[in-house]
């Protein structure tokens, strides 16, 4: 196997560690608030550098080139932070997944509500601040384009003015935006003074995927990260402890380090999905429908790759209307929890859709793209 340490990319592609993996990304990034935590908190070594000129290199040789990538010290590479934890999960015997079948259905449910569900909120407060915090995203993204500031200021042009929108970022519906985040960080807080972790006293999947939005986003940029000190202090400590190596959960007094028992889900988790099902569930149906409407009118070949964002959807949150470009991604991810409910047989199937149903969450188990989503040689591709 060729190895991509050849590639004349300089000498931060030797790791110090021999042992560790390289991950490249930096610290904004929104995906690789996942991985990153998920590789701390299961003591996988690995040294972080920045990612340029690699990505690009890597985006010109599979066609994509994104955060996070890792690369292994033989060569190996995986791109994109669901398909790294994917790995190593399935390397060291699952221990993110909850033994309950319910809270394993929790748990996949809030991986797509970390990966999706927070995406809105997590680009508002990123783009529509500029007086407050644009000296900060500044110096980020000049760190990231290896120190070009004018480089730098043309990014953040595109990404807040072009990308932002498309993920119903716009003046309408800054008022909204900003009303459900808050809600999230009030109900999530609340869970959080009772238990460190979604489902007790260690993370699930769930954790790691809130971490995209909660981490390189609203956990570090100025204006919700003081949001979060202010009004969500345990939604705070949460974030610095998905990032420790430790359990770090000293003020749970003689609470075990494992996920509840009895496949328990707390009434304060029900309440918190059920928040998120005022914009994902009707943001997803309308997803499904725009992105169905473009698979029948494109017919992407098989093993076609699957964009990041296809089609066009609308739909409305309390007298909102919130226009997206429909991302077919949360279907992969999706896909996962109709799966897991499938998989269950008898009072146990039972009990998880009863679950959902109280949520407000059942819709979403219905929504199956007309094609589905795979992978191969790192990209998300479309299949029959």
């Amino acid at each position: 196997m060729p190895s991509w340490f050849d590639d004349p990319i300089g000498p931060a592609m030797k790791p110090d560690n021999p042992e560790a993996v390289l991950l490249y990304s930096v610290a904004q990034s929104l995906y690789t608030g996942r991985a990153r935590s998920y590789m701390i908190k299961q003591g996988i070594p690995y040294e972080e550098r920045a990612p340029q000129p690699y990505l690009y290199q890597l985006g010109k040789k599979i066609g994509r080139g994104s955060m996070p990538t890792i690369v292994f010290p033989d060569g190996r590479i995986i791109r994109d932070g669901v398909a790294i934890v994917d790995f190593f999960e399935e390397r060291s015997g699952h221990p993110a997944k909850p033994p309950g079948p319910s809270q394993h259905v929790v748990s996949l449910l809030f991986d797509v509500l970390g990966a999706e569900g927070l995406n809105r909120p997590a680009m508002h407060y990123r783009w529509n601040f500029d007086e407050e915090q644009y000296d900060f995203i500044l110096y980020h993204f000049t760190s990231q384009m290896n120190g070009d500031e004018e480089l730098a200021k043309k990014v953040i042009a595109h990404v807040s003015t072009d990308v932002a929108p498309r993920w119903g970022v716009r003046p309408s519906t800054h008022a909204i935006t900003e009303k459900l985040y808050e809600g999230f960080v009030e109900k999530f807080n609340a869970h959080l003074t009772l238990y460190p972790y979604l489902l007790g006293g260690k993370p699930c999947l769930g954790d790691f995927g809130l971490m995209c939005p909660l981490y390189g986003h609203l956990g570090r940029d100025p204006v919700p990260h003081r949001l979060l000190q202010m009004r969500g202090p345990w939604v705070h400590r949460w974030v610095e402890r998905m990032n420790r190596p430790e359990p770090d959960t000293g003020e749970y007094i003689n609470l075990p380090h494992s996920f509840l028992q009895d496949d328990e889900v707390p009434e304060t988790i029900i309440e918190l999905l059920t928040h998120f099902a005022l914009d994902f569930v009707p943001e997803t149906i309308a997803s499904h429908s725009g992105i169905n409407r473009w698979l029948e009118e494109n017919k992407p070949a098989i093993g076609a790759q699957c964009e990041r964002y296809v089609g066009e959807a609308k739909f409305d949150v309390e007298g909102t209307a919130i226009h997206v470009c429909p991302q077919p991604f949360r279907f992969y991810l999706l896909e996962r929890v109709q799966s897991a409910i499938q998989a269950l047989k008898g009072s146990d199937q039972a009990y998880a859709l009863a679950l959902l149903d109280t949520c407000n969450m059942t819709a979403v188990l219905d929504l199956k793209l007309d094609r589905k989503i795979g992978r191969a040689n790192n990209l998300e591709v479309w299949l029959d």
